[in-house]
């Protein structure tokens, strides 16, 4: 079994909740995160994904951007992709997806 390549960290503030990944995120990680977002409240509150020590991402890790998406939308919350990568943001473009997220450089207080 190959060791996990991504570190998870959950900050949660009155505004808004961060969720700071840092490695891989493919198929062997995305169910983590699912898992650790999973039991986050949404409704009406800004989620937060900071990105920005991210090293790889895969189609798992944009399908599990896209489902949390829809879920923030669904319980009127609303998601942040933090410090996207810039290959990250290349599988954004190569997929016509960029347009579907709000994308910050950080945090803005």
């Amino acid at each position: 079994m190959l060791p996990i390549r991504l570190d998870l960290d959950v900050s949660t503030q009155p505004d808004v909740t961060v969720v700071t990944l840092a490695g891989e995120l493919d198929m062997t990680t995305c169910p983590y995160v699912t898992q650790a977002t999973d039991t986050l409240a949404l409704k009406g509150q800004t989620l937060a994904l900071d990105l920005s020590a991210l090293t790889h991402m895969d189609s798992s890790g944009l399908n599990m951007l896209l489902t949390l998406r829809n879920r923030a939308r669904d319980e009127h919350g609303v998601l942040h992709l933090l410090g996207v990568p810039r290959q990250a943001l290349r599988v954004l473009d190569l997929t016509g997806t960029r347009s579907l997220f709000t994308l910050c450089p950080r945090l803005t207080p």
